[in-house]
């Protein structure tokens, strides 16, 4: 027991700055990406909602076929497919890209659930006071969606965070592969991923904490929150 201690002591006074180097390239795979994706998503969630049918058809197809084919597909078309076009990305802008359009379309139905739960009533009383149909959604809808919007975000945030690990087969130093660098000097793979595991966890449970009181804060009563995809 004892040996196994120190052993969790050296690998981290030892590869600290390896590890710390994959901490930072996971976090900020994970906030890029999700701001990434809110600025896909939320235009494609207006579309779906309030624009013509075929924008509808268009942003719904986007969607679907983002949903439906595994991130690691959409990583490497980014990484290897695109050179081809003459489109030439770093393995990191690779994953930003495939980690954020991948996150847009989920974000997208997210936003757009949130859409549906504000009362309709609100764009009729909204129309009939003069504001244009973008005047409604800008200041009476949208305010209120993302509140509503605001425990699936978490749950986003928090399988980007998961999934940044993906970016591992792009050669991105991120957490696994830190962790993939140390066990392959160390041999000591156990503590390694027992480290690298209960840092994602710390971050989870962060990322749920902090959102759990924004939520409280700006919660709307009435309004019933939206379930995202799975932890």
């Amino acid at each position: 027991m004892i040996e196994l201690f120190e052993s969790y002591i050296y690998i981290l006074e030892k590869y600290y700055p390896l590890l710390l180097e994959g901490l930072k390239n996971t976090l900020l795979l994970t906030a890029v990406s999700f701001v990434l994706g809110f600025m896909i998503g939320l235009p494609l969630a207006l579309a779906r909602v309030y624009g013509p049918r075929p924008l509808r058809w268009l942003a719904t197809a986007f969607i679907e076929l983002i949903r439906g084919t595994p991130m690691i597909v959409q990583l490497f078309i980014a990484y290897y497919a695109l050179p081809q076009l003459g489109i030439v990305l770093s393995a990191l802008a690779a994953a930003f890209l495939g980690m954020g359009i991948n996150s847009g379309a989920y974000q997208a139905e997210y936003f757009r659930g949130a859409i549906r739960s504000i009362p309709s009533g609100q764009m009729e009383a909204a129309l009939s006071l003069g504001m244009s149909k973008l005047q409604a959604i800008r200041y009476i809808i949208l305010p209120q969606a993302l509140r509503v919007v605001i425990p699936a975000w978490t749950n986003e945030l928090v399988y980007l965070l998961k999934y940044s690990s993906v970016a591992y087969f792009l050669t991105v130093v991120e957490l696994v592969y830190a962790g993939k660098i140390i066990g392959a000097r160390t041999f000591k793979y156990l503590e390694v991923y027992t480290i690298i595991a209960l840092i994602y966890l710390g971050i989870a449970l962060a990322f749920m904490k902090a959102s759990r009181r924004i939520e409280e804060r700006v919660a709307i009563p009435g309004l019933t929150m939206i379930k995202a995809r799975y932890l």
